[in-house]
């Protein structure tokens, strides 16, 4: 989910595939595309190769013996930087092998069988672009199909594809899996916020599940386009899983955009505004992006993790006895998702949850 607030956010306008225009091995971009800012975000905040995003390691947090040393790892990440890699979280190679090679299948299979999948009139569900809502907006260079994925009553058949043939089943076994990374990675963080962790890994454990997989083409003028506007994630957290060792993420830190260099196996855990909300600002849902290269393609599967829709989001009880005072409102994951996709004009939505 991105962080942006146009006027409609329940669907698409249907636009060009990115793939499509990349085939035609262009010169240059087409104007839509094309970035007037870009140069200024560059010069002002310049890629930064010195600083690295946190490691967690959850055979750590799991472990009795370097619990604690993991778990202060965990806090200072979640505080300080919003994002961090996850390595030894227990989701089996071959699952995470699988789901990649599924979604290079996908994006593989000719335009008019990927068409097959569009998005629908109305939803953001399928094949397309997400958040298109007029014909002046500058799109990104990327293509990509959103899903949702559980509960399993949420999914939508007629968007899932049945091409290639093993996609359905490997994206039913990866969004289990990265369910139990949620479930656990909840408990930790509330561990570290010293906050009660039951109702809020139960909340997780019956949460929704959204999986949406990117395809960034390479691009004649990577430096004039984004693959994906800056924004900051509004769910509990968000899962990514890199296809490759094209490093495309960027993260705000300090004024500076820093890349989330690929690393095999591991899942990088993006923080969104609930968990920003749940510890009363203590925990940062940081700006992110993506950028994209001349030469090499980039797919990434993103899992976006919320709780159930009944679970109540606001600052943990815990938290303000201590004697901090509530930053946000209270509501409801339902009313929370009603705010973002019918927001008020030229307010951010992050500041129609603070009191």
């Amino acid at each position: 989910m991105m962080g942006l607030e146009p006027k409609n956010l329940h669907s698409s306008i249907p636009v060009p595939s990115v793939q499509e225009l990349a085939s035609l091995q262009l010169e240059a971009v087409p104007s839509r595309y094309m970035r007037d800012d870009m140069e200024s975000i560059i010069s002002t905040v310049a890629s930064d190769n010195t600083l690295r995003v946190p490691l967690i390691d959850m055979t750590k947090l799991v472990d009795p013996e370097s619990q604690e040393t993991e778990l202060q790892k965990l806090h200072a990440a979640c505080k300080e930087w919003g994002i961090f890699q996850l390595i030894n979280h227990g989701v089996s190679d071959e699952s995470l092998r699988n789901m990649n090679k599924q979604t290079q299948e996908f994006f593989d299979l000719p335009s008019k069988e990927k068409q097959r999948w569009a998005q629908k009139p109305g939803s953001l569900e399928g094949y397309g672009q997400a958040f298109v809502t007029s014909e002046e907006q500058k799109l990104d260079w990327n293509d990509m199909i959103f899903l949702k994925a559980l509960p399993i009553e949420d999914r939508n058949p007629e968007i899932w594809p049945e091409n290639p043939p093993k996609f359905r089943e490997s994206l039913d076994r990866y969004s289990q899996d990265m369910r139990q990374i949620a479930v656990a990675l909840t408990r930790f963080m509330a561990m570290g916020l010293e906050i009660e962790t039951r109702e809020l890994c139960a909340a997780y454990e019956e949460g929704l599940y959204q999986i949406r997989m990117n395809y960034y083409p390479p691009c004649p003028q990577p430096e004039r386009v984004t693959g994906l506007t800056p924004h900051v994630d509004i769910p509990g957290f968000a899962l990514l899983l890199d296809c490759g060792d094209t490093p495309g993420l960027q993260v705000l830190k300090d004024g500076r955009w820093i890349f989330v260099e690929p690393l095999d196996g591991a899942v990088v855990v993006d923080m969104g505004r609930i968990t920003e909300i749940l510890s009363n600002g203590l925990y940062k849902a940081p700006e992110h992006r993506a950028v994209v290269s001349k030469s090499k393609e980039r797919r990434s599967i993103v899992t976006f993790c919320y709780p159930a829709l009944s679970f109540k989001v606001g600052p943990a009880m815990e938290l303000i006895k201590l004697g901090s005072p509530p930053l946000y409102k209270t509501v409801t994951v339902e009313e929370y998702l009603g705010c973002f996709f019918n927001p008020k004009p030229d307010v951010p939505f992050i500041d129609t949850m603070k009191i």
